[in-house]
């Protein structure tokens, strides 16, 4: 008879106007991994959050089974008493407190008196950053180290709550193939432990790895529940149960009409940090895209790729910039995102709920705010044709939602990412840059961002792709530069690049550098 440790059984949360989560069951067996999947929207975050209290008893129904007992949880601090931990794909650090402070927030170990014990505090803070394999000091501030790193740190944290189930929210979703590959062997090695595990994700390749049994959410509701014994599942039946057909193809097919006009070029294009403004991070680095090419950027994180392209954008990121930019054969001097947008350059960021919308704001002002005077009159937004043109990118572009009237913050992460790019469609670029356009989303999703790529090189734009996902930079794209340590290393055309080549480009970059360091 098998041991579960969390049972859930008809769970329904309704919001206004959409059924998140309908009569969803979820069963998890002790000591083992559980991959939850699904498209943008299917309600695997709503059930999670669900289980550990951030949804509160009462607004939903259905039954919570915990270690036999069912469980009622009116905040996540009911949840984590039981030792159920969630780690949500938007990391909840202060950049400014240290790790060790990071990690004992609301949980602060405290001496006789009530005080801080600073010593406790940063000796567990220690114990549980070796376990994970964190070797920087708990007195390092947050911000002074990367994602990968905060990654780790939310585990630790986890870790020094005594976690029994361990939740984990799209975990790799902002890392590079190695730091996700060390973080799914974390895990590997916590279910030796005995920690149970549940992970979001719609990387297949890592559920396959990792995941001991798979759950299928589509539109709300429980699909199907397969084994994975042996680590080899059929991503085609997991495919078809997440999108409700058929996917005989991951990348779009598409004619190659490749112009040899220049779209956008960069020069000797050098730029340093903006605070720590002795260190360069982008060192003369030279290339070009032409009309009607999807050109891709790959590398490892810190390699310089958003760097390179935010200070391109206006300069929008970065400090003593020097090389020259050119659009359409002429040299430009863009001062600043709007001076970009005006020479027909855009740029979609990686981090579309920081930087790329506002989430308490609705669908239609998102989708309009790159380009108001296209809505206006004298300064007078017209209400009419902004809701409009928001209503015709909704239906292009596929977006689930109630309402054009609906806050941004509201929509699933892939539903976000079209309203990202629908903002910028909307500002008619005749360049655009995407950086990681299609970071946790689903494979559906993934393929009608993929569609709208093509649809615009098809019509005569240059797009450039950063991804740190080498099967899509090799399915979408003509052409594909290699960065590492803030150079271009390699460049592949589509026919010659395979991931082994790409790889090597960067390894044989990174031996090159020791060796003159060493010299």
């Amino acid at each position: 008879m098998a041991d579960y440790i969390l049972e859930m059984k008809n769970i329904t949360k309704l919001y206004p106007g959409v059924k998140a989560l309908d009569d969803v069951n979820l069963q998890v067996e002790r000591g083992e991994i559980h991959a939850l999947v699904g498209e943008n929207g299917a309600g695997k975050s709503t059930l999670m959050n669900v289980l550990s209290g951030t949804i509160p008893h009462g607004q939903y129904t259905g039954e919570i089974i915990y270690n036999g007992e069912e469980c009622t949880f009116n905040n996540i601090h009911d949840s984590e008493k039981l030792g159920i931990v969630i780690i949500h794909q938007e990391l909840a650090l202060i950049p400014e407190l240290t790790i060790a402070e990071n990690m004992f927030l609301g949980n602060e170990r405290k001496n006789s008196i009530g005080k801080i014990d600073w010593n406790k505090t940063h000796k567990e803070a220690s114990e549980q950053m070796r376990r994970v394999g964190l070797k920087e000091k708990s007195t390092v501030l947050i911000k002074d180290i990367g994602t990968g790193k905060q990654q780790l740190v939310e585990i630790a944290k986890a870790l020094s709550k005594n976690v029994k189930l361990l939740i984990l929210d799209e975990p790799t979703s902002s890392l590079n193939e190695e730091d996700s590959k060390m973080l799914l062997d974390m895990l590997l090695g916590f279910k030796k432990e005995g920690l149970t595990s549940i992970i979001i994700t719609h990387k297949l390749n890592e559920v396959a790895y990792c995941a001991d049994k798979i759950t299928v959410l589509r539109d709300g509701a429980t699909i199907e529940t397969m084994d994975n014994p042996t680590h080899d599942i059929d991503e085609e039946r997991i495919i078809k149960g997440m999108v409700g057909r058929e996917l005989t193809n991951r990348f779009p097919a598409r004619e190659h009409h490749v112009s040899d006009e220049v779209m956008l070029e960069a020069k000797d294009w050098t730029v340093y940090h903006p605070v720590y403004t002795e260190k360069c991070v982008d060192k003369k680095v030279s290339f070009h895209v032409k009309k009607g090419e999807i050109v891709g950027f790959s590398g490892l994180q810190g390699a310089g790729r958003t760097e390179l392209a935010m200070s391109l954008f206006g300069k929008s990121y970065g400090s003593h910039i020097t090389g020259q930019e050119f659009i359409k054969g002429k040299e430009v001097h863009l001062k600043n995102e709007h001076d970009a947008i005006a020479h027909g350059l855009a740029y979609a960021t990686e981090d579309r709920k920081v930087n790329g919308l506002v989430l308490e704001d609705s669908i239609a002002w998102n989708t309009t705010m790159a380009r108001m005077e296209k809505i206006s009159n004298r300064g007078i937004i017209d209400v009419q044709k902004e809701n409009k043109y928001a209503a015709e990118f909704v239906d292009a572009m596929k977006t689930k939602t109630p309402s054009i009237q609906q806050a941004v913050g509201n929509l699933s992460g892939g539903n976000q990412q079209k309203v990202l790019l629908s903002k910028w469609m909307f500002a008619e670029p005749d360049i655009l840059i995407l950086d990681e356009p299609t970071r946790g989303i689903d494979v559906g999703a993934k393929y009608e961002i993929y569609c709208i790529m093509n649809e615009m090189v098809a019509a005569g734009k240059a797009v450039v792709m950063i991804s740190s996902e080498l099967p899509e930079l090799l399915g979408m794209c003509d052409r594909i530069y290699v960065m590492n340590e803030g150079e271009i290393v390699a460049e592949f055309e589509a026919k010659e690049a395979t991931q082994e080549k790409i790889m090597g480009a960067i390894l044989s970059s990174d031996k090159k550098v020791q060796e003159e360091a060493n010299a």
